[in-house]
């Protein structure tokens, strides 16, 4: 008989909110889907596809941190968000998701942690457990906005832990990292030894002016080693291409030995296509006109909801600063759960908090992504079964 690892042993079981859902669409119900996040689904302007029609595109010469002119293309991407990289310090990668697991390898023994915020995407757990990692959560205070608290962090820590992760802007709290937080957690991991891996995949997306907002710890000079995240799936809203990349920074000596480490562990799985990095320059080209769209579109979406709660509604946005997504604060009856399950039944789909481990209340999670038409179609049974809860 087969045996197979305990690391690939998740729960594959549906929760009540999928299996309605999958019924509904058996049954050829309409839905008007609040949780749809996928930006090539959602009519935002995409490049020419001939980018990616180079004529050296099935040439074949690897270069285990990616090719330099792509590389190039990413440091002068990072330097008009303020960044001075250099090439020599990012390493090109799949995807983020890859290059997680690539920074575990490098930082963790197996058993070794790493502290992860709550609430967030619920993506870590996978990521840590198979590379043999464990997770500890810190909690991120509503109190504080859903901001990063360095007691909460030290507090997580244990004489196993190897780096903090922190997601800037928080998904999907939209709270960025503030200047203040930044320098209390670099003397933290400076003082234990930790490294900061920080995912920087909404960064671009902030919403108005913030001061002492923190948008990419790269091209900074902090006492500890750092690790800055980030890739075309969100930047330039084209996840197919499969792209991302990984700054790393800190102390030279670190810095310089965490890059050779890589180096090898990239060489190892030469997963970066050879198609996609020759049009990089191009496709980040586009980023400014993707981006643009896409926040006025999650901006108008935000007016719509705002303009649809009515007075005294007992409901609420929770305030954010950046990102795809929004929170609303609902009456803690129903619950989470029975609430999303009634708007399906009324046509609309949204996510319940605890899939992001939000705690201290009960919360819906709603994407700003979908076309206003369709989020505003989506409004008028979404107000109304809220009006009727608490």
């Amino acid at each position: 008989m087969s045996r197979f690892s305990a690391r690939t042993d998740f729960p594959r079981t549906w929760n009540p909110l999928a299996r309605a859902l999958a019924e509904r669409r058996a049954r050829g119900l309409p839905v008007l889907d609040l949780t749809e996040t996928n930006p090539t689904r959602v009519g935002l302007p995409a490049p020419r596809p001939e980018l990616l029609a180079h004529p050296g595109a099935l040439d074949y010469a690897p270069e285990p941190q990616g090719m330099l002119s792509a590389r190039e293309a990413v440091a002068a991407h990072l330097s008009t968000r303020g960044a001075r990289v250099s090439p020599e310090h990012l390493v090109l990668s799949a995807s983020t998701s890859e290059s997680y697991g690539w920074l575990f390898k490098l930082l963790c023994e197996p058993g070794d942690n790493v502290l992860v915020p709550a609430p967030s995407y619920p993506l870590f757990e996978y990521l840590t457990r198979l590379e043999g990692v464990e997770t500890r959560p810190y909690r991120l205070p509503r109190a504080h906005g859903f901001g990063l608290d360095v007691e909460a962090v030290a507090a997580a820590k244990n004489e196993r832990t190897r780096a903090v992760l922190v997601v800037n802007p928080g998904n999907p709290t939209g709270h960025y990292l503030h200047q203040g937080e930044l320098e209390a957690l670099s003397t933290l991991c400076a003082q234990e030894g930790l490294a900061l891996v920080s995912d920087e995949v909404f960064s671009d997306f902030a919403w108005d002016e913030e001061p002492g907002r923190v948008a990419t710890v790269a091209g900074r000079a902090p006492p500890m080693l750092t690790f800055s995240l980030s890739g075309l799936s969100k930047v330039v809203g084209l996840p197919g291409l499969k792209l991302g990349w990984t700054h790393v920074g800190g102390p030279e000596a670190l810095r310089d030995e965490a890059l050779a480490r890589l180096e090898l562990v990239a060489d190892t799985y030469l997963s970066v296509n050879t198609p996609v990095q020759l049009a990089l320059p191009g496709l980040l080209a586009h980023t400014r006109r993707f981006q643009a769209a896409l926040l006025a579109r999650v901006k108008e979406n935000r007016r719509l909801l705002r303009e649809a709660r009515p007075r005294n509604a007992p409901w609420d946005m929770v305030p954010a600063h950046g990102g795809w997504s929004t929170v609303l604060r609902i009456p803690l009856e129903p619950g989470e759960e029975a609430m999303c399950l009634e708007l399906l039944d009324a046509g609309v789909v949204v996510q319940p908090g605890y899939f992001y481990d939000l705690i201290g209340g009960a919360f819906l999670v709603l994407s700003l992504l979908p076309p206003p038409d369709v989020f505003a179609a989506a409004l008028e049974p979404l107000v109304r079964v809220l009006a009727t809860s608490g």
